[in-house]
């Protein structure tokens, strides 16, 4: 019998029909996507509507600590040198032990899948949050 994919699992799939799509600040389609409009965009696909911004969906959802990460929880980072707010947001599409794997919109190569354990990423993470029980 084959295994039922969960919402979660959905989620992630639909945001992969992005991937190579160019960013475009507060883009939400093809032609161009930010980092919080993937995840909006990919959420309402599957009926959970999610707030438009960053900043909105980190008020929403249940913190956890990544070692706990499942698929379609939300990974925040601190990219900006200088600023401590958490700007950025991608979609965890793999947990790899201590580290995953996550879907975003990056303003320097689009919609790609990136992972917690590039230095780069590992140093900038924040937190990451459960929307879906």
């Amino acid at each position: 019998m084959a295994k039922e994919i969960s919402k979660e699992e959905k989620i992630v799939n639909y945001a992969k029909n992005y991937l190579g799509t160019p960013y475009q600040y507060g883009g939400t389609t093809p032609r161009g996507m930010d980092c919080s409009g993937l995840i909006q965009t990919s959420y309402y696909q599957y009926g959970i509507k999610m707030p438009r911004s960053t900043k909105g969906l980190l008020k929403a959802g249940k913190r956890k600590p990544l070692r706990k990460a499942k698929v379609g929880d939300l990974v925040f980072f601190r990219t900006s040198k200088r600023s401590r707010k958490k700007n950025h947001v991608g979609i965890v599409t793999k947990v790899n032990g201590d580290a995953v794997d996550f879907i975003h919109s990056s303003t320097s190569s689009g919609v790609i899948i990136s992972s917690t354990e590039n230095p780069y990423w590992n140093k900038a993470f924040a937190e990451l949050r459960r929307y879906i029980k």
